[in-house]
């Protein structure tokens, strides 16, 4: 009698490996590698570059809109966002890292607290008219407490900086530093809304010696300022 023959099954890291690809082909998700990480990163990223054009363009288009404009199918998208209200929570996230850094960047104390907040302003300006499509969003889609969040770095910068310059004289002092900072992003945040209409450009010298001029300081005082720092960078 021939003896019986039974299918070996795979063992320790076989198995694993096994389990692995079976429950990436019932998933449809690559294994992780560190090529496929890189390759969803980038994907991502160029999924929330196109949201950035489109939603700045558009505050109502579609995933498929964003999708078509970032060159993935639209179910791309939903492999990383769950839907708009994710895709707008990636924005808003990238919008704290980049107002998280501009405030580290100036950290470093300035004798002159004018200078300090030029040097803010015109740091932060480019990560916030590169995510100006937020000051929009933020009214439908991120709420108060998720903006206060992501605006928290910049305020508390602001709020020292302008503390310190009323002790020095150098601003003027009717208003506390807290209510005067809120004041001051008041309004940078309609000079963003008014580039984002095309009624007006600036890179950000402008928009740093006006800052600097509600705060109190001379504008001409204000305007070389800026220039001095503007040149140097």
């Amino acid at each position: 009698m021939t003896p019986r023959t039974h299918p070996r099954t795979p063992t320790g890291s076989a198995t694993a490996t096994a389990t692995a690809t079976a429950t990436a082909s019932a998933t449809g998700s690559p294994t992780s590698s560190p090529t496929g990480s890189a390759t969803r990163s980038r994907t991502r990223a160029r999924i929330l570059e196109a949201a950035r054009r489109e939603l700045g363009r558009d505050p109502d288009c579609t995933l498929a809109d964003i999708a078509e404009a970032a060159g993935v199918a639209r179910r791309t998208v939903y492999v990383h966002f769950t839907g708009r209200a994710a895709l707008v929570e990636g924005l808003a996230a990238d919008a704290a890292e980049a107002v998280r850094l501009a405030s580290e960047a100036t950290r470093a104390p300035s004798p002159d607290a004018a200078t300090a907040l030029a040097r803010f302003v015109l740091t932060l300006w480019p990560a916030a008219d590169r995510y100006r499509v937020l000051v929009h969003l933020a009214r439908q889609d991120l709420g108060a407490r998720r903006v206060d969040e992501v605006l928290a770095p910049a305020r508390t910068a602001v709020a020292g900086i302008l503390a310190r310059g009323q002790r020095q004289g150098a601003f003027h002092t009717t208003v506390p530093p807290g209510p005067l900072s809120r004041a001051l992003e008041a309004y940078l945040l309609s000079l963003l809304e008014t580039a984002d209409a095309h009624a007006w450009t600036d890179d950000g010298p402008t928009a740093a010696t006006t800052a600097l001029i509600a705060a109190g300081v001379d504008t001409d005082l204000a305007t070389t300022t800026v220039r001095r720092l503007h040149t140097a960078h």
